[in-house]
């Protein structure tokens, strides 16, 4: 696979691509049984749905809220019960919490290693709040030259406000930034916007129908240090 060229800065993607959005379900696993997998299944959709019909409406809400939101639409769509008198006080909660410190996927720590060793700068990009983020990037321990919100454009992903946050955060034009993300739409939005961008595709996904086309598809993000020349 051909490396990218020009590349002066890493932007990641953070849901998916860097942390599992599935891990605080599965750390429920003893209570949630067998619902636990289709639990975050639904919950990162209606989040993610939550976010494009707010944005539609310009009725923003940040991504905290969001998540609550979609995570009650799947508690009760699953008929999970809810924190009472019951075997599973504090589900909500819980679920919550566990939501600031999902785990990274196992290669992350390493890329993030000899991007920066290459002399490369790397930031996060995500719908996430300052607070959110900030937290899972202590929780893993990592490091980043930039943390990103969403909120500073007040509008989720993809729309170009938000992409346009990286090249003033560098002073770089969006040609020498490389963008990861396992989300198809985010990769489209990305590279419609100008950026390079690597197309995570955890999840095996086809091709999307829209606008732009990642200029590279991994599996992981393993393969990202030699695309970039770290």
């Amino acid at each position: 696979m051909d490396a990218l060229t020009g590349v002066k800065a890493c932007v990641f993607d953070a849901y998916g691509t860097l942390f599992d959005t599935a891990s605080a379900a599965r750390r429920c696993a003893a209570l949630l049984g067998d619902k636990a997998e289709p639990l975050a299944a639904l919950w990162r959709e209606k989040q993610l749905a939550y976010t494009w019909l707010r944005a539609v409406q310009g009725r923003h809400a940040d991504f905290w809220q969001v998540t609550g939101d979609a995570l009650d639409f799947a508690l009760e769509t699953l008929a999970i019960d809810l924190p009472g008198p019951g075997d599973r006080p504090g589900l909500r909660d819980r679920l919550m919490e566990l939501y600031l410190t999902l785990d990274p996927y196992p290669e992350v720590p390493e890329v993030l290693r000899r991007l920066r060793a290459a002399g490369l700068k790397t930031a996060i990009l995500s719908n996430g709040t300052p607070r959110m983020i900030e937290a899972l990037v202590a929780g893993a321990g990592l490091e980043f030259d930039a943390l990103l919100s969403v909120e500073q454009a007040g509008v989720y992903k993809p729309d170009a406000r938000v992409y346009q946050l990286a090249l003033d955060a560098f002073g770089l034009p969006a040609r020498a930034i490389a963008f990861q993300s396992s989300n198809g739409w985010d990769a489209y939005g990305a590279s419609a916007f100008g950026m390079q961008v690597v197309w995570c595709n955890r999840g095996r996904q086809r091709p999307e129908r829209l606008p732009g086309a990642p200029d590279r598809e991994v599996d992981t993000l393993a393969a990202l240090p030699a695309l970039v020349g770290a």
